[in-house]
């Protein structure tokens, strides 16, 4: 068995664990996406011909399984990569014809109000979510009745509550472990708008230990994985799942009265 062996795991992930794990890996801007958006969309409730917009994209993996897996049509944004290298990646996935790719700044979207289905966002809505205005931004583009759905990392209690940021996290990350908050502080955040119901709030299980299981993937499958995936293997090593994990939240936007 390798780390690359790890990452098929159809007990709890079946779809994902039929796609090329090199081909996932090559992709790499974060822990396994695939587990991440397979968890989340149980509770999107997406049906074939939905419009979804795929916040934070990356290099695109994301976007290929949601038009592949559930027969969407994808708008995939991303900031840190160009539409042209995401477009290559959807064309040789055969779904060229299905994912739209945009580069776009999360803050500055260049859509139509009320225009998506539905809204992911995989691993990326700590750089541009937390503050109080996101969400009332966002939701502006989603359809009356959309669902919004995104897995981001988190802890298992709040830096505030803590006092400080636990030793083994910050010397990885630094500060920018203040915005992994936990699943609660996220359905507080949304639900005091009142402009989503928030259908689930929840700590990914064992979140670190999938994290772990991709780092170590990294690590032995990437040209210098090694070097920069340690550090985040004995992050999550140290800590052991009492700090760290995945929140995932899932909510519906209120139809107008």
């Amino acid at each position: 068995m390798t780390a690359l062996d790890d990452l098929v795991r159809p007990d709890r992930y079946p779809r994902s664990s039929t796609y090329d794990q090199a081909w996932l890996l090559g992709l790499d801007m974060g822990p396994n996406p695939l587990w991440l958006l397979e968890d989340l969309v149980g509770d999107l409730d997406l049906r074939p011909g939905m419009r979804v917009l795929d916040l934070g994209s990356g290099k695109g993996a994301t976007s290929v399984f949601l038009a592949r897996e559930y027969g969407v049509q994808v708008v995939a944004a991303d900031w840190w990569i160009g539409a042209q290298e995401a477009a290559g990646v959807f064309a040789e996935a055969g779904v060229g014809d299905r994912v739209e790719a945009v580069q776009a700044e999360a803050h500055a979207l260049p859509f139509e109000e009320e225009s998506f289905d539905a809204i992911v966002s995989i691993d990326a809505f700590e750089y541009f979510g937390t503050a109080d205005g996101y969400l009332p931004y966002l939701v502006r583009f989603l359809r009356p009745g959309g669902r919004l759905g995104m897995a981001t990392p988190a802890m298992t209690r709040e830096v505030r509550e803590l006092g400080a940021i636990p030793p083994h996290i910050k010397k990885v990350v630094g500060w920018e472990a203040m915005a992994w908050h936990t699943a609660e502080w996220w359905r507080f955040q949304w639900e005091i708008t009142e402009l989503v119901t928030v259908t689930s709030a929840r700590p990914q299980r064992d979140g670190w230990r999938d994290w772990l299981l991709w780092a170590r993937a990294c690590a032995e499958y990437l040209p210098d994985g090694h070097a920069s995936n340690r550090p985040v293997i004995d992050m999550l090593t140290a800590d052991g799942g009492e700090f760290l994990t995945f929140a995932r939240v899932t909510a519906r936007k209120e139809a107008r009265p």
